[in-house]
């Protein structure tokens, strides 16, 4: 059985209209899972953070990545996306 391979994304910017929804249509479009998702609004600002399954993902690492950044510009938002294994080695204590 294969491993289940993750990625956190995280998106911050200005609030507005559809960000959860075409965040979540790239992905779905890209056959990446959402896991888990948790996101905020504070001051205006928009905050989420999405841990995703990309074991099936259609795309490359660095197209899916591609994607994300090119989404975040249109829509004036920073859009990152991390694998597990290099987000939990940078924040080991």
């Amino acid at each position: 059985m294969q491993e289940m391979e993750k990625a956190v994304i995280t998106v911050l910017g200005q609030d507005c209209v559809g960000i959860t929804a075409k965040v979540c249509t790239a992905l779905a479009e890209s056959n990446i899972n959402i896991l888990d998702i948790s996101q905020t609004i504070v001051g205006g600002y928009f905050n989420m953070v999405m841990v995703v399954d990309i074991t099936n993902m259609k795309l490359q690492y660095d197209e899916i990545s591609a994607k994300l950044d090119a989404l975040g510009d249109e829509m004036n938002l920073k859009i990152k996306v991390q694998h597990t294994k290099i987000f939990d080695a940078m924040h080991r204590v």
